[in-house]
């Protein structure tokens, strides 16, 4: 069990840092809002100069012209507000919501610089796959572009080997970067193509750790340490397992490692959780047998949460949690 739990994550190292820690929706290596953000300046300025040529053209009242054009820089600021919010992903966008980015999207701004220079080879590649426009250009404040597909090409995925028994939905792109696309992502930050490039850690754990020449007394690592994203009711991944097919020791990894994520501190993407917020949420995670309930009871009665606590938790996490609430025949 120690070994397994020293690396039941190996598999981390073939996934980019900037899937795993993706705090916004539009971040890749850098957070793309900044780049937007500026697009939306320029949509301003390109509004106050069509009022400031209007006004010296005589083509209406200063007056109307100033308060049209102010009317229209709150519309831009609150666009942007919302955009700026959907970045986050900390609510659920309604289908009213995304449509809403969509009518963002279609706002134009005047491009009069070639985005062909300066950049990659594997980015030009990406740009090529279209025809240059004439400048200056007319484009969207939002877009998908061809570019920002990224597609797997003739790589292997190791999660359709079936000599290990994975069962995982392998998305046709490796990637997609489409802002539109992004930010349309219902709950979270990450897209399906992200969420799957994750899942595979543990496809990449298993398929390590099967190949390593452990002795006798070690050879059910792969299976303990590979195990700890599966679910009671064999909703979990990667091979689907339910309670049944897994070992003790492997359902003791699900529920270590679920209370480490909820407690951790050192996740960009989300606040760390205080115990009871903790417990509470993984009390949840038994009553919809994502989790051993036999077990969580051990967890809690022991007071193993508590010695976790104690030693690697900050101060403010550490509050009160009544076990009794959580125990069969109180819950």
């Amino acid at each position: 069990m120690h070994i397994s739990g020293l690396l039941h994550d190996c598999g981390k190292v073939t996934t980019p840092e900037y899937v795993v820690d993706k705090a916004t929706k539009l971040e890749t290596i850098y957070d793309r809002i900044h780049e937007i953000r500026t697009r939306f300046e320029v949509v301003k300025r390109e509004a106050e100069i069509d009022y400031l040529k209007a006004v010296a053209d005589g083509k209406g009242d200063p007056e109307k012209l100033r308060a049209e054009l102010d009317e229209r820089l709150i519309k831009l600021d609150d666009d942007f507000a919302f955009i700026a919010e959907s970045n986050i992903g900390g609510e659920f966008m309604a289908p009213e919501k995304i449509e809403r980015v969509e009518e963002i999207a279609n706002i134009q701004w005047t491009r009069t610089i070639d985005d062909r220079l300066g950049i990659s080879y594997e980015e030009k590649k990406r740009k090529n796959r279209t025809k240059a426009e004439k400048l200056p250009v007319a484009e969207n404040l939002l877009c998908d572009r061809d570019d920002h597909i990224i597609y797997r090409e003739e790589e292997t995925v190791a999660a359709q080997d079936d000599q290990y028994g994975f069962r995982l939905d392998v998305p046709e792109l490796k990637f997609n970067l489409g802002e539109v696309y992004n930010l349309s992502i219902a709950r979270g930050t990450l897209t399906a193509e992200e969420r799957f490039k994750i899942n595979d850690h543990i496809v990449q754990t298993i398929v390590m750790l099967e190949q390593l020449p452990f002795p006798k007394h070690l050879k059910r690592v792969p299976e303990f340490a590979g195990g700890h994203h599966e679910k009671m009711d064999g909703t979990g991944y990667p091979k689907k397992l339910n309670k049944d097919d897994m070992s003790i020791p492997a359902r003791i990894m699900a529920i270590a490692d679920i209370f480490e994520a909820l407690t951790a501190a050192d996740r960009p993407y989300k606040a760390a959780k205080t115990l009871s917020e903790s417990v509470k949420i993984m009390s949840f995670m038994k009553k919809d047998s994502h989790i051993d309930d036999d077990l969580f009871e051990i967890f809690l009665t022991s007071g193993v949460y508590k010695e976790y606590a104690d030693q690697f938790l900050e101060k403010d996490q550490i509050d009160e949690v009544d076990i009794a609430e959580y125990l069969d025949g109180n819950d």
